[in-house]
């Protein structure tokens, strides 16, 4: 039985407090937040110990993983100290908002770096990995074309947006890291934000967006983002290549469909949330990170695809701002070379 500890009792750690209780192969033995009230409200149901200390996960020699759901900017030291303390590591994206940082950690863990595993839990949904099974399968030939649609049922507060790093490190960077599980090494980086919300144009952030990516390979993917959807949580992907193409689709609450005089094939809404919608994928994350640890293997994604998929988010941010296609190079800042712009690959 592996013992657990979730840092972090905001919305995230509950359902990984809930995962790691469910399963049969863990246990979930401590929740960490300063919010004690939090902490407790999270750790009780689930029979586990809680505290306002982070420092008494890291103290605890009978631990063996931590799972980190804490703010983003607490991710960077929570990961050091835990491996320091022996302990693996899943932690939430991004690893943090800035590539500096996130390079100073692959260089602290050093040769550790495989007992971290970033949650990009869309990996795991079934539909996904089964169109990236196929893909490699060369079912549909060489990959050409990937596009992915990733729109929120609606805004979160302004906040929460304020502090989120922007629309590309916060919620494209689950599709940059889609994107480079399918597509492989990325090369070049456009984007276009759309400021069609004043509120959150106010906060000096986009509410919308399409970005291109181009593979080493030539493959092209583009991806669709938008911080409201009226249909509700839209979650699509297509692989297109010369043999056919392969599409994952959204989910609804059941598979019934009406059929009538005046409509064919309806059906109930989009679940609604993400933790809904990838609730079988939260699930199946955990099994692997658990796999993984017992085995000795390393988990993935590793902190190298959560500093990948922030070098994307970063050119895309810049590529929005400025117009520019950004080109990926083995340097580690964005810099500005005439009318291109390189970024860190």
């Amino acid at each position: 039985m592996m013992r657990l500890a979730v840092i972090g009792a905001g919305r995230i750690g509950a359902v990984h407090a809930a995962a790691v209780a469910a399963h049969p192969a863990a246990q979930l033995v401590l929740v960490a937040d300063p919010d004690v009230a939090a902490a407790a409200r999270i750790a009780e149901p689930h029979g586990a110990r809680w505290t306002g200390s982070v420092e008494e996960v890291f103290a605890d020699p009978t631990i063996a993983a931590v799972i980190v759901g804490s703010p983003t900017r607490f991710h960077v030291e929570q990961i050091v100290a835990a491996v320091r303390a022996g302990k693996a590591v899943l932690v939430e994206k991004p690893v943090d908002l800035d590539l500096a940082r996130v390079d100073e950690c692959l260089a602290t863990v050093g040769a550790d770096a495989h007992r971290v595993m970033v949650g990009f839990n869309r990996r795991f949904d079934p539909g996904f990995a089964e169109v990236k099974r196929r893909v490699d399968t060369g079912e549909i030939g060489s990959l050409e074309q990937l596009t992915i649609i990733s729109r929120d049922p609606q805004a979160a507060p302004a906040g929460y947006l304020v502090g989120s790093g922007g629309i590309f490190r916060d919620m494209t960077i689950h599709d940059f890291d889609m994107a480079r599980f399918l597509l492989g090494d990325v090369v070049e980086v456009s984007a276009v934000g759309q400021n069609l919300d004043p509120e959150i144009a106010a906060i000096g952030d986009f509410d919308a967006a399409v970005v291109t990516l181009t593979g080493a390979s030539g493959a092209v993917a583009t991806i669709i983002n938008s911080r409201h959807c009226a249909t509700g949580y839209d979650q699509r992907l297509e692989a297109f290549g010369p043999l056919g193409s392969l599409e994952a689709g959204n989910h609804t609450a059941t598979t019934v469909r009406f059929n009538g005089p005046g409509v064919s094939a309806a059906a109930g809404p989009y679940l609604d949330f993400f933790l809904e919608r990838y609730a079988v994928a939260y699930r199946a994350e955990l099994d692997h990170f658990l796999a993984a640890i017992g085995s000795g293997a390393a988990p993935s994604p590793t902190l190298v695809d959560g500093r990948e998929a922030l070098a994307l988010a970063e050119a895309a941010t810049v590529s929005a701002r400025t117009g520019e296609r950004v080109r990926l190079t083995p340097t580690t800042h964005v810099t500005t070379h005439a009318s291109t712009r390189e970024a860190s690959s």
